[in-house]
């Protein structure tokens, strides 16, 4: 992983991850591979952003000899999802970490402001004692992952990441100013917005590409 300059963004930079990104790109593919394209790829983003989970020891039995042997420690983390595209990431994830608790954030984009407005919001108790790991698709104007996490952090999320699968540099700095202590993961930064605040070169709305709603 490699840091751009001037934002405070990891980027995800595996050869898999850069080559199945480009397949989601592409205009012509259809919702049912650009789905399991997502969650081929929220697995890989998963893996990076879980890599320094604390572990402890324990006790077990090989076939062979007893041995002290590293589990995770503490408490399970607990991915948040942005509604309604973040599911698309959280899927994959819990491929990879299936005990992982699960909580929900409804936002939508108002059309004339862009500013987000929330419909829905339901996670776990005790937020404050676990690692909480937000996902996006895109993260764009950064309106809603601002939010987002603003909102977590109001109901007492003390230690949080957040993993979006494109992001634009509008985004990035307007997030690293409101959230200076939240880490940003993604597989690529773009270009820029467009006048209608999506990112270029993109690769349209996540959501409907998910979700074959357009």
């Amino acid at each position: 992983m490699t840091d751009i300059q001037d934002l405070r963004i990891k980027i995800v930079d595996h050869p898999l991850v850069q080559h199945k990104l480009t397949l989601m790109r592409r205009k012509e593919e259809s919702t049912s591979k650009f789905r399991q394209l997502l969650r081929e790829i929220s697995l890989l983003l998963a893996y990076e952003v879980t890599r320094d989970l604390p572990l402890a020891t324990r006790e077990i039995e090989t076939p062979l000899a007893a041995m002290e042997a590293p589990v995770l420690a503490g408490k399970k983390l607990c991915f948040v999802s942005v509604l309604r595209a973040g599911n698309g990431l959280l899927d994959g994830m819990l491929d990879l970490l299936p005990s992982a608790r699960v909580g929900h954030v409804g936002l939508y984009r108002d059309p004339e402001t862009l500013i987000a407005v929330e419909y829905y919001y339901k996670v776990p108790q005790d937020m404050g004692d676990r690692l909480t790991i937000v996902v996006d698709p895109m993260l764009a104007t950064g309106n809603s992952a601002i939010a987002a996490v603003q909102r977590l952090k109001d109901g007492g999320a003390r230690r949080l990441k957040f993993v979006c699968l494109l992001a634009a540099p509008e985004g990035v700095r307007a997030f690293n100013e409101a959230h200076p202590d939240v880490e940003l993961y993604t597989a690529a930064v773009d270009q820029c917005l467009d006048e209608h605040g999506y990112i270029v070169p993109g690769l349209g709305d996540a959501g409907d590409r998910i979700y074959g709603t357009k």
